[in-house]
């Protein structure tokens, strides 16, 4: 069967925020990482310098916005326009996680709607469409003018537990982490055919603390899976943990995608009373931060499903058959 390809080669491209990453979607498509220079100046000015002409080409930019936030935006804006200025015929901002999620909206006077500025940003810059993984507000899909591609890595999660752990666990219940993901969470409960409970909790400051409140839901002498989108400071998880296991729980595993790990979270999640932590490597967790979980730490990987999802939007075939959509 004849495949539709709109535009030239695939042109692949990375930032230095996840190279590892980068290089593992460019083995998916059995494509090389384009050469590029990045240069930072003694004033923190970025340069950049492509080692070869993209002129009519199909180009991802594959870049995380997590730490260090500023200087991965720039680098991603910087490489999205040096793309453009070389008559790219199309340029994809890949970015595994998108920063400013948690701010989508004006909730109080006299604050931004960062995530907006973000994606204006991005469009900007030189963007003709955009992928990114498990928004923390899917909303922000809105905040977009150019075709984007919103896809989830929940089902990696649901894939380990169901493969790797299901004949293990002991009257399993899933838990999530608050309210905001329980559409979520019911998906995943559903896919290991488990009950499921909700942790209520309050955001009580602009410093990113919260207050875990109640649990809505049994956990008594059960398993539990605790679910969330990102694991930031380690805060609300490690309240969840504590609730669930002062609520009788046995064992609690933790489910989430995108390990930001700020400051000692990861120190703090090492100590708590958890058999496994399962996430992914849409940020980069350091060999350092590794060690501190031993061998209670799954990190599975995305690059196949971007991989994928950039091979069928190159050749013009549907993304939602991948998810039955």
């Amino acid at each position: 069967m004849h495949e539709m390809k709109v535009y030239g080669g695939i042109k692949l491209y990375a930032g230095t925020a996840s190279p590892e990453l980068a290089q593992k979607v460019a083995d998916y498509l059995g494509e090389t990482l384009c050469g590029r220079d990045i240069v930072e100046f003694p004033n923190e000015n970025l340069f950049v310098k492509l080692h070869s002409s993209v002129r009519g080409q199909d180009v991802y930019v594959i870049q995380h916005t997590a730490a260090p936030v500023n200087r991965n935006l720039m680098e991603l804006l910087i490489l999205l326009q040096t793309l453009r200025l070389d008559s790219a015929a199309r340029v994809t901002a890949v970015i595994p996680y998108l920063c400013y999620g948690r701010s989508d909206k004006k909730d109080q006077p006299r604050v931004p709607i960062t995530a907006r500025l973000v994606a204006d940003m991005i469009q900007i810059a030189g963007a003709d469409r955009y992928m990114t993984l498990d928004p923390h507000a899917y909303q922000i899909q809105g905040f977009f003018s150019v075709p984007g591609d919103v896809l989830s890595a929940q089902y990696l999660l649901i894939n380990h537990v169901q493969e790797k752990l299901l004949d293990q666990l002991h009257n399993p219940v899933v838990v999530t982490v608050d309210l905001g993901y329980a559409k979520k969470g019911r998906n995943f409960a559903a896919s290991i055919d488990a009950p499921i409970a909700f942790i209520e909790k309050r955001r009580v400051a602009n410093d990113a603390k919260a207050q875990a409140l109640t649990i809505i839901g049994s956990v008594t002498d059960r398993d539990a899976i605790l679910v969330d989108d990102e694991v930031d400071t380690g805060g609300s998880i490690a309240q969840a943990v504590n609730l669930v296991k002062e609520s009788g729980a046995r064992r609690v595993y933790v489910a989430f995608i995108h390990p930001i790990f700020s400051a000692d979270a990861a120190k703090r999640l090492a100590a708590l009373p958890v058999t496994e932590y399962i996430t992914t490597d849409s940020v980069p967790i350091s060999g350092e931060k590794r060690r501190l979980f031993g061998d209670r730490l799954t990190v599975l990987s995305v690059a196949p499903l971007l991989g994928e999802v950039i091979r069928r939007a190159h050749e013009g075939r549907s993304v939602g058959q991948l998810f039955n959509e």
